[in-house]
């Protein structure tokens, strides 16, 4: 078989450059549908992009690498298509966008934009043993049907990261970078649950509450969660990409609530009251429970004076924890790290020591915040190959 274009990974990035590439296209996946991490995000909805998206949302070895990328295919590029297609959606909190009735109206606009441009889209179906030619790329294609050759001019690798493995995720696209001499980054499990040793929070599972937590000198305020095995929410989720093992994390448990002025002018009304039923006003009565375990919140508001209420607030605003690490991989949202962005073009996506060679998506060490960033990035990378390609 004799092509132009052959894009291993059938997701967000992979489905985006085969539908824009022009000219002979196949794209490969093993899963028996493609777009299957589309289908399952925003619970079904599809988070498909951020009206806030700039490369200051992502994380990176060079938090440059994003920018041109970004700028020339941008969310308001993608929001026109998805118009063009009629598929009705809406904004959530902070500029995130979802689909009205199913993230499979995303799979099936870009289904339609591939076979509108004639690619071949095989499922179920692996490629292997790659290999450098005179004129580009040759591998072996393995289908239900049986086993063809494969020669290629480019070849564009879109398979993701680890994360998710139940749902087929591979290093693959660091095994084909290590065969062509492409550099790769270390790589860690992002936007994933924090967890604590011994049940933690285990009587606290399913309190939620909203909460500014600190990484590594970066702070996310959105929900906390506190689950079985530790904290998760978005708040955690943001924080755990710019975390790093060994390290605590600060969780603020009262971001927007002035609890020092509450507290102290229920103690004028109310001074007989027990310090814990008033805080529960503030805070989830469960919380307070948990937290009196672990920090003197006995006797009356009365009793209390104000250096000792500010103590308390202090406290609850610059609450200290160490994880003991995270769900890792298994839940995680995306992986961190990558295809050294040093060895590719920030313009083509294409490696600088490999012609016709291209990495796109998550397989690049380019990694975005949650609520449609990382969607953002599989759109505008693998518009860059694309545009590449197609000359």
């Amino acid at each position: 078989m004799q092509i132009d274009t052959a894009i291993i990974g059938a997701g967000a990035a992979g489905m985006m450059c085969a539908a824009h590439s022009k000219g002979r296209v196949l794209i490969v996946d093993h899963a028996r549908t493609p777009g299957e991490k589309i289908r399952i995000s925003g619970g079904g909805r599809c988070n498909f992009t951020n009206m806030h998206c700039t490369a200051s949302a992502f994380l990176s070895g060079n938090p440059h690498f994003a920018k041109s990328a970004l700028a020339r295919y941008t969310q308001w590029d993608f929001i026109e298509l998805v118009d063009q297609h009629n598929i009705a959606w809406h904004e959530k909190t902070l500029g995130q966008l979802f689909c009205d009735t199913s993230a499979k109206e995303i799979v099936a606009m870009l289904r339609g934009l591939m076979q509108k441009a004639g690619v071949d889209l095989r499922l179920q179906s692996n490629a292997s043993n790659f290999a450098k030619t005179e004129n580009g790329y040759s591998f072996d294609l393995q289908t239900p049907d049986g086993t063809t050759k494969v020669a290629t001019r480019n070849l564009v690798i879109a398979t993701g990261g680890k994360s998710i493995p139940k749902m087929g995720a591979t290093g693959f696209a660091y095994d084909i970078a290590a065969q062509f001499g492409v550099p790769v980054t270390p790589t860690r499990a992002g936007l994933v649950p924090f967890t604590f040793a011994e049940g933690r929070f285990a009587t606290i599972s399913g309190v939620a509450t909203p909460a500014k937590v600190t990484a590594n000198g970066t702070t996310f305020e959105e929900a906390l969660l506190f689950t079985h095995r530790g904290l998760s929410g978005p708040a955690v989720l943001q924080a755990s990409s710019y975390w790093h093992e060994g390290q605590p994390i600060t969780v603020n448990l009262a971001p927007t609530t002035d609890i020092f002025t509450a507290l102290r002018t229920q103690r004028q009304t109310a001074g007989r009251r027990n310090l814990t039923t008033e805080l529960a006003h503030l805070l989830p009565a469960r919380l307070v429970e948990h937290l009196a375990g672990q920090i003197d919140l006995s006797g009356n508001l009365a009793d209390w004076s104000d250096s000792r209420l500010q103590y308390l607030c202090t406290t609850l605003q610059a609450w200290e924890l160490h994880p003991s690490g995270t769900e890792g991989y298994r839940t995680a949202e995306v992986t961190l790290g990558g295809i050294d962005t040093d060895a590719l073009s920030s313009r083509s996506m294409e490696s600088k020591t490999t012609q016709g060679l291209y990495f796109i998506g998550e397989a690049v060490d380019v990694t975005g915040w949650l609520g449609g960033y990382n969607f953002q990035w599989a759109w505008s990378s693998g518009m860059a190959a694309a545009r590449a390609i197609a000359g």
